[in-house]
């Protein structure tokens, strides 16, 4: 009998929007709620609890919870009539920044958890199966949060380790220091065991994860590069990323890192957001054009493979003309594998949304659709100089047909490539020949013997 058809099980549904830290919050969710019983279930009116994980950065997030939650009362309510019943809870940043509005206008919602209060959903869920205690959790407890976690469940090969939350940056458009809190940083000590214990669960490449992950300071005044040497250090990790970086994080001694350390991945998210230092001083990001340049370059000479991914803000109040073509150099002078542009969002209670001179939804629309497509021309060109080399892919599934494989490469490419013998956690040879822009595809490539 499947876990799906088994009677005695109870039925999970986890609805992800947003940023990798939602994603890892949510199987950190699964893995406090697995204990009691909850499987997970692909769908929702089929679930005895459904949590919607939001995100709080786009505009009208709050509305798009509500449109969401109507539909699902409908669930509730049919499931209620056949004797069965349903929570529903609101997880993440749109919790931690609406929660009372979302309690008073939406009476289907049973619990209200905010990012650092989901550990306590056992204690939630039971209040709300007795009708008593608070529906709203969403205080800043980070530490109390990460030291009541268990220990984790990873799918795969791959594994997400949070090491930091919260901002101390404030930048003008962004809502995240009021919905994650300060910055917070876990000990050494704990993301080591961590780490560890994701390897004797078959992890071979880890993610690190922070709003401002490269500003990690850990006890006895370990910075985020010896973190990532002691991880390097772990038998069995054999490949580290992170994200998301902030430039002015970026020191010395993490940008000579990726030069030593065959371990760290030749691909970096460093978000820049604009190419206007005037628009850049206005988002209060803390550095200018010429300062990301600067670090984008000696990352070149110590790594002059590494792929560069990046954010773009299209639109921010007073953008002109002339400074979105600033942007649009900037992509020119730097090229990148890959990137996120978004169009600017005025957000609730942030600097920017009462500032004067908002852009005119046509303009930024116009603008959007230049930049992205001068940014697919830039990923489909990357993923098509990978033509012709041989790349170690990480394992990570069966591909799309019998016979192939899935897997990533170094520069986070989703690779697929013919082979019937690699199993997932093998790092194999893989000579590329064909390229889209979201993709790169070959066969496994044989060494040649003596």
């Amino acid at each position: 009998m499947s876990e799906q058809t088994r009677p005695d099980l109870k039925r999970l549904f986890i609805e992800t929007y947003g940023c990798q830290m939602n994603v890892y919050d949510s199987e950190r969710m699964r893995d406090v709620l697995s204990p009691l019983g909850y499987a997970i279930t692909e769908r929702p009116d089929d679930a005895d609890l459904v949590i919607l994980n939001t995100c709080h950065i786009r505009e009208k997030a709050t509305e798009k919870v509500y449109s969401e939650v109507g539909r699902l009362r409908a669930h509730k309510e049919r499931r209620v009539a056949e004797g069965k019943g349903m929570t529903i809870a609101i997880a993440g940043c749109v919790a931690q920044a609406e929660g009372e509005e979302i309690i008073r206008r939406a009476p289907a919602v049973d619990l209200v958890v905010g990012p650092q209060a989901y550990h306590k959903l056992p204690e939630l869920i039971a209040r709300a199966a007795r009708k008593t205690g608070e529906r709203l959790a969403a205080d800043f407890t980070a530490q109390e949060k990460f030291d009541a976690l268990p220990a984790r469940a990873p799918d795969g090969v791959t594994a997400f380790l949070s090491i930091q939350e919260g901002c101390d940056k404030f930048c003008t458009f962004c809502v995240v220091p009021y919905t994650r809190g300060a910055e917070f940083s876990r000990p050494l000590a704990d993301v080591l065991s961590e780490a560890q214990s994701l390897v004797d669960r078959g992890v071979r490449e880890i993610t690190l994860l922070g709003q401002n992950v490269n500003a990690y300071h850990g006890s006895g005044g370990s910075g985020f590069a010896d973190l990532l040497r002691r991880l390097a250090g772990i038998d069995g990790v054999e490949r580290l990323r992170y994200m998301t970086s902030h430039p002015v994080e970026m020191d010395d001694e993490l940008i000579a890192l990726h030069g030593e350390e065959p371990k760290l991945m030749p691909y970096l998210h460093l978000p820049v957001q604009s190419g206007s230092d005037r628009i850049l001083k206005a988002m209060n990001r803390k550095h200018d054009g010429a300062f990301y340049r600067d670090i984008i370059a000696r990352l070149r000479k110590v790594r002059p493979d590494i792929a560069l991914s990046t954010d773009f803000i299209v639109g921010f109040p007073g953008e002109t003309d002339k400074e979105f073509e600033a942007t649009m150099q900037m992509v020119r002078d730097v090229t990148f594998a890959s990137a996120f542009s978004f169009k600017y969002s005025p957000r609730p209670g942030t600097p920017a949304a009462s500032m004067m001179a908002q852009v005119a939804e046509e303009a930024m629309s116009e603008r959007l659709q230049r930049l992205q497509a001068l940014l697919f021309e830039q990923q489909r060109s990357f993923n098509e100089s990978q033509i012709g080399r041989v790349l170690p892919v990480l394992v990570t599934g069966d591909g799309r047909r019998p016979g192939q494989k899935h897997g990533r490469s170094p520069y986070l490419q989703s690779v697929h490539f013919d082979d019937t013998r690699a199993d997932n956690g093998d790092i194999v040879e893989v000579r590329i020949d064909h390229a889209t822009q979201n993709s790169i595809s070959g066969a496994r490539h044989e060494m040649a013997t003596a």
